[in-house]
């Protein structure tokens, strides 16, 4: 691949870092911008961002990067069904308010880039039918939801008034190293403290999928996408028990013990998220390679060494 600019919102975030690394190993030439202090240069450029601008995102500072970028992957953003619930203003405009600044910025200034959207399952809702296709009704449960569904009509609106080229991806359980939050960061914690007790029955599916993944589906959307409008599931297909997931932790971690469950369920947190990818696999030509027993096993090395972070 030629060096040519990539901008990627959020690059010092777990997605963007991965999403910027991948993509600069590929010879591409990757501008970040967003929240964040890398602690040294070099730390930056581990991560495979040439160029680094510590701002929020708005239309102004977008072009202050001073380049007319090939592709644009929108990682910036809250992550957090939890924190949305608790704080839904400041979910709001870090959802909403950074994905209209950036519509606006490449209608107005980059009108040809590809831009990649980073949604989310959460966009769904419970449903009644698994799995989830990207034609199924929209009923989300919690303000995250609600904001990533209103981000993607956004996206629409500017593809129908503007011709911009917005791929949306909807990401299900994106996990991997380096992942300080959710489930297996949680879990590994608890249990190296003695604790073993967790929300829910055990019984919630969540359909997995390796950060290194996600990164692969993004260039095949830089590489590949059509023009206009699209969804993609980015997922693997799989659900798998949270029962099923926190075993293999408990193991690795050399704990006898067996995780327990509160039978309450989190507010916003649905019963089961399992995708059907059959569309990200035709129009990709996309697979995803890494299987969630190797995948979690990895991440708890990589806990271990760590922990005292």
């Amino acid at each position: 691949m030629k060096r040519k600019p990539i901008l990627v919102t959020g690059a010092h975030g777990f997605i963007g870092r991965n999403v910027a690394r991948h993509l600069s190993r590929l010879g591409l030439r990757v501008i970040g911008v967003g929240y964040g202090r890398w602690s040294s240069v070099d730390e930056q450029k581990l991560w495979g961002v040439s160029e680094w601008h510590s701002s929020d995102i708005t239309v102004e500072n977008l072009r202050a990067c001073e380049v007319v970028p090939d592709s644009i992957i929108h990682c910036a953003g809250s992550g957090s069904v939890a924190l949305s619930i608790q704080n839904p203003l400041d979910d709001f405009e870090r959802n909403l308010n950074t994905t209209l600044n950036l519509l606006e910025y490449v209608r107005l200034y980059a009108p040809n880039a590809k831009v990649i959207i980073m949604s989310s399952a959460a966009v769904y809702g419970d449903v009644e039918e698994l799995p989830m296709v990207e034609g199924d009704f929209l009923n989300p449960i919690s303000p995250y939801g609600v904001h990533k569904k209103i981000a993607e009509e956004l996206c629409q609106s500017y593809v129908d008034h503007f011709g911009l080229n917005v791929s949306v991806l909807r990401l299900f359980s994106v996990y991997g190293p380096g992942l300080k939050k959710q489930l297996l960061w949680d879990a590994c914690n608890k249990i190296i403290r003695g604790e073993y007790e967790f929300f829910g029955t055990g019984n919630e599916l969540r359909d997995w999928i390796h950060i290194d993944d996600v990164s692969r589906m993004v260039e095949s959307l830089i590489t590949t996408s059509p023009s206009n409008f699209n969804l993609y599931n980015g997922a693997t297909g799989i659900g798998t028990s949270i029962t099923d997931i926190l075993k293999p932790l408990f193991a690795a971690l050399d704990s006898k013990e067996f995780a327990t469950f509160t039978g309450q369920a989190r507010q916003g947190d649905p019963i089961g998220y399992v995708a059907d990818i059959s569309n990200t696999r035709q129009k990709l030509s996309w697979e995803p390679k890494i299987k969630w027993q190797e995948g979690v096993l990895e991440y708890v090395e990589w806990f271990k060494s760590h922990e005292i972070d």
